[in-house]
């Protein structure tokens, strides 16, 4: 197998693969890391592979645990996410072990009673995988998933494989930074919303930053994307959960998901979920209307199940407009607080279990009180600094892409 580049990066014992392709022939289309097989396949032979995947995990229209099998690859076991590895368990909810139906393979689940991979898990183990695509924001939990696998392979001297995946939203670094009193299942490191980075590039992140138990640091190898930068346009070709299932949602949803913390209903309970917004009482404010109903595998109880909503539509919202300011949206959280009937409820929490936290979910705990003085988004913007100009200054030190 040949490397073009094989280096030690300065982030303890990273290995970095790159194209052996010339530049000048280097194809014009974008190339994931999984489907470039000539940068890791040989060095996958003869190992023991433990694999986190999901449905997003594939080379071409395949599946990359398919592909491995077919070429005689040891997978010895699977391990999955956040709604599964076959990726049809809702949102929030547990996922057991199991066999693989498909492949009779070991699935060993990382969204249930355990966060990350055990002794006993890694024992059989020579070699990880993870391959698994990322939206670039703080709230979506493969980022934390990463860190759990990348602590288990540290503690326990199993080295991670990263076949990156281009970010869909990589052209967008905001957000205020989490303050760490508030760190949660959705929020585990101090970064913005919107984190402009590939898994890979993450992933030295947390090595680099000494996210890691005792600051350990995990052995990497890389196999990156090819002729991607981070303002490139990129459309998933498969969708990474169930509800993020359009690309206009991918897109707006570092700007959307801050609902999941209102009284109001982001979609969940249609096909629609995070590009349409709604509630009852916004009857006779908004023209726009909908009726959130249950839909196995996406959102069997959404907000206001059964009844009618109304709100706004951003379906049809030019997405280019976020890329023109590189920024998430505002506006729309501010507009419909102001024009929310019951203001101080917006944020309540008392009427459902599907309301998240807005602090978690913003990640600081003065935005609800910056809404309720009628704060502009420039002053709350304003709030975000310095932390988050220094976030963007620290985050150029593991960049792999322009």
């Amino acid at each position: 197998m040949k490397f073009l580049l094989s280096v030690l990066l300065m982030l303890g014992s990273s290995t970095l693969f790159a194209s052996n392709e010339p530049a000048s022939k280097a194809p014009k289309t974008i190339v994931t890391g999984a489907d470039q097989t000539d940068q890791y396949f040989e060095y996958l032979k003869g190992k023991r592979i433990g694999i986190l995947a999901n449905p997003t995990t594939i080379i071409g229209k395949k599946h990359l645990v398919d592909s491995l099998l077919t070429r005689g690859i040891n997978i010895v076991k699977v391990f999955g996410p956040e709604h599964g590895f076959r990726g049809n368990a809702s949102n929030g909810t547990k996922v057991s072990d199991e066999k693989d139906a498909a492949t009779g393979i070991q699935i060993i689940s990382l969204y249930g009673k355990k966060r990350k991979p055990s002794k006993e898990d890694l024992a059989d183990i020579d070699l990880m995988i993870y391959d698994i695509q990322d939206v670039g924001c703080r709230f979506y939990t493969y980022i934390n998933v990463l860190r759990d696998v990348m602590e288990s392979c540290a503690e326990f001297n199993k080295e991670l494989l990263i076949l990156d995946r281009p970010n869909p939203n990589g052209y967008v670094v905001d957000g205020p930074i989490l303050d760490m009193k508030l760190k949660s299942g959705i929020g585990q490191f101090p970064v913005p919303i919107a984190h402009g980075m590939t898994i890979a590039e993450f992933a030295q992140m947390i090595n680099g930053e000494g996210w890691l138990p005792e600051k350990k640091t995990c052995k990497l190898k890389i196999v990156k994307v090819l002729n991607y930068k981070h303002d490139m346009e990129y459309v998933l070709p498969v969708n990474p959960s169930p509800n993020l299932n359009t690309p206009q949602s991918i897109l707006l949803y570092p700007s959307t998901c801050l609902f999941e913390g209102t009284r109001l209903n982001h979609g969940r309970g249609t096909y629609f979920a995070f590009t349409i917004l709604g509630s009852p009482l916004y009857k006779g404010i908004y023209d726009f209307s909908y009726t959130p109903v249950s839909i196995k595998g996406m959102s069997e109880s959404p907000l206001y199940m059964d009844e009618l909503c109304y709100g706004i539509d951003l379906r049809k919202y030019d997405a280019k407009e976020l890329r023109k300011t590189c920024q998430i949206n505002l506006k729309w959280m501010i507009d419909l607080y102001n024009n929310y009937p019951e203001k101080d409820k917006f944020f309540d929490r008392s009427m459902s279990k599907q309301i998240g936290n807005i602090d978690y979910l913003i990640g600081v705990a003065d935005f609800k009180n910056q809404l309720k003085e009628g704060k502009t988004e420039k002053e709350i913007r304003a709030s975000w600094e310095p932390g988050l100009s220094d976030y963007k200054k620290m985050r150029k030190k593991y960049l792999l892409y322009k």
